[in-house]
């Protein structure tokens, strides 16, 4: 007697021959093979985390961030799993499998563009305005254009023909940024994380979303083995532990990469949460203008944090965690591990160890499955103390080390090199006596974007229609946008190094006539 295969395993395209990876029992560790053998896996070790840590050896990089992601989301995992009602309901919910979580989370980086979060916002800007593209640019969504559409695992094959379980997975803003699904989650009373238009930006669409309008039939056969189990802007139960797992090492790993580096300081931090801690009571009497007026006096800012955590997250917040968390923080973070620099000795290098290996098994432990979680939450989150902890803790990196002016200096000067280099690739292509000597990734890339936009034209072209509601019609205006969309598809795939290289080539400066430096 034939059985129905398991939906979840079901791959993007069934009648390819199997790589070596699908021989193994577990179709899931296939797909974590999958991932980690392609090219797209090794480059993010030179791709900024927050800082280039090209030369240093000491601070994260893409590639050592998704390692750290993968094994807590398997220890989450492992630990939901060894709980009877825990596991009940989520059988209830569409399953977990830690091989699932594991992938997802090693995939979850692979859209990330050079120099990290400020070559995702250059990128998106240039990507609507310059070319038009309805999307623009979005990390998560480039991570799942990759994974189905623009890598390859074989001469037939489009993307890396994954199953519908890890693919979900990976669907971190599981809607489109502008028109699918209708009704779209922006809409909604109070809009999942991520869905609602940014402030800086009203009318762009949603801040986050996991895919472009060209991979939306990919989307929805992903999840349609969790039909009925999930809502259709839910997460799966793999795809938030996968969010949760990211937000903890977050937390935790960028904290040790600027203390070994001496950029977050002890000062600073303890005037900041002390003053709070002294003065919470009388922080709170004022009134919105005055702290803002007084935001760089100690205190102000995690009051202000404070503010914005009862306006966001109502559901969770509570104002005894919030101080537990923020006196938790002082006595082990700012006493502890900042109290004496970091110098490169055993000791040294034990604390820091011990301060990681203490608050990942904290926060791990503090994870659970809800049954009817807030809109602003997945079913998988922490409890309450746990998750006062995390907001501090990314409060800290933020305050102390994203927004310090050398930062920003160097950040401008990264946002000047990748809008020169989009700009010499476009006009590369647009000069048709050099169509014969494009880099062949990027003459591909372009017939691919062409033949994708051309189908959406026939079969969806509401699915073409920009922020300010025109459509895009017409050859040129088809071949425009692929060539977009090439020249996005082509920029976000370089390390740091590669785009740098690269701009030197273009810009005569670079004494090699040839080089695969920047070729996946």
């Amino acid at each position: 007697m034939c059985m129905e295969p398991d939906p979840r395993t079901i791959r993007r395209e069934n009648a390819r021959e199997p790589a070596w990876s699908d021989l193994a029992d577990n179709p899931f560790r296939a797909d974590r093979d999958r991932i980690v053998v392609s090219p797209f896996f090794p480059r993010l070790g030179g791709v900024t985390q927050v800082v280039s840590a090209a030369g240093s050896g000491l601070l994260h990089n893409r590639l050592t961030h998704s390692l750290k992601v993968a094994q807590v989301a398997r220890a989450i995992s492992e630990r939901l799993l060894s709980s009877v009602d825990s596991a009940e309901l989520i059988g209830k919910l569409g399953g977990l499998d830690p091989d699932v979580a594991e992938a997802a989370a090693l995939a979850h980086d692979l859209g990330h563009p050079p120099f990290g979060h400020l070559g995702e916002q250059v990128l998106d800007r240039i990507a609507r305005h310059r070319f038009s593209l309805p999307d623009g640019f979005e990390g998560n969504a480039q991570t799942f254009r990759i994974i189905t559409t623009t890598d390859v695992r074989g001469p037939a094959a489009v993307g890396l023909d994954l199953t519908a379980a890890v693919r979900a997975a990976v669907l971190k803003y599981p809607w489109a940024r502008l028109h699918w699904p209708d009704p779209h989650p922006a809409a909604m009373r109070i809009p999942p994380r991520g869905a609602a238009e940014p402030d800086e930006a009203p009318g762009t669409g949603s801040s986050k979303f996991s895919a472009y309008c060209t991979e939306l039939d990919d989307v929805v056969a992903a999840r349609r083995p969790f039909a009925g189990r999930i809502e259709p802007w839910q997460q799966t139960v793999e795809a938030s532990v996968m969010d949760t797992a990211d937000d903890l090492a977050y937390a935790i790993h960028d904290i040790q990469d600027f203390h070994r580096i001496g950029v977050l300081q002890h000062a600073p931090v303890a005037a900041e949460l002390g003053e709070w801690l002294d003065h919470a009571v009388e922080l709170a009497g004022l009134d919105n203008a005055t702290l803002a007026a007084q935001i760089r006096r100690p205190g102000r800012s995690l009051a202000q944090l404070r503010r914005r955590m009862h306006a966001k997250d109502a559901w969770i917040v509570d104002d005894d965690a919030f101080a537990h968390a923020v006196s938790r923080i002082r006595a082990e973070l700012v006493d502890g591990l900042l109290g004496e620099p970091f110098d490169g000795s055993i000791e040294a290098e034990q604390a820091t160890a011990a301060f990681s290996a203490r608050w990942t098994h904290r926060l791990v432990d503090g994870v659970i499955v809800l049954p009817s979680p807030s809109t602003r939450a997945g079913h998988v989150s922490l409890r309450t103390a746990q998750w006062h902890e995390v907001q501090v803790l990314k409060f800290v990196h933020r305050r102390f080390v994203l927004l310090r002016p050398e930062l920003a200096l160097h950040q401008r000067g990264q946002a000047s090199l990748l809008t020169t280099l989009v700009d010499a690739l476009d006009a590369w292509l647009a000069d048709r006596d050099e169509v014969s000597r494009l880099p062949r990734r990027l003459y591909d890339l372009v017939e691919l974007a062409q033949s994708e936009f051309e189908g959406l034209a026939r079969n969806a072209p509401e699915l073409l229609v920009g922020a300010t509601g025109e459509p895009v019609a017409g050859a040129d205006a088809i071949r425009g946008l692929a060539r977009g969309r090439a020249v996005i598809d082509f920029v976000s795939s370089l390390t740091d190094k590669q785009a740098v290289s690269l701009l030197e080539a273009l810009s005569g400066r670079s004494g090699q006539p040839w080089s695969d430096s920047f070729v996946l």
